[in-house]
């Protein structure tokens, strides 16, 4: 199969898994997301609004923890909800800025690469 910029891309038969692995990551990833988002204490409506000075001060490091997690899992979902959609389009695998081919070992650690290394660094 090639791409527009005629590169060669995965087959359907190798993207159909990588989709469903992505998807399968997505909904552990929300899950995750919603399990760290009950667990900020600015949610109980019982907690104490004569607190001691610690424990305010813990309940603040519990809220910016809890939103810290939130902010950085929202940003893994949307970068894998990005490269399930370059599956569903069929151009999964192939570098958004250059067009060539992503390697292979790349997107076995980094599954929801969308550039190549080369690209990456430029941007770093």
């Amino acid at each position: 199969m090639n791409n527009k910029k005629g590169n060669v891309s995965f087959p359907a038969r190798l993207l159909k898994p990588i989709g469903r692995f992505l998807e399968e990551e997505i909904r552990k990833l929300t899950r995750t997301k919603k399990s760290v988002e009950s667990g900020d204490p600015f949610l109980d409506i019982d907690r104490d609004k004569q607190n001691s000075v610690e424990a305010e001060v813990d309940e603040q490091v519990g809220r910016l923890h809890s939103e810290v997690k939130s902010k950085f899992i929202n940003r893994q979902i949307v970068q894998m909800k990005r490269a399930l959609s370059r599956v569903r389009k069929g151009n999964y695998g192939i570098c958004e800025v250059c067009g060539k081919m992503i390697d292979t070992d790349r997107l076995a650690i980094k599954p929801d690469a969308t550039v190549c290394v080369k690209c990456e660094k430029a941007k770093e």
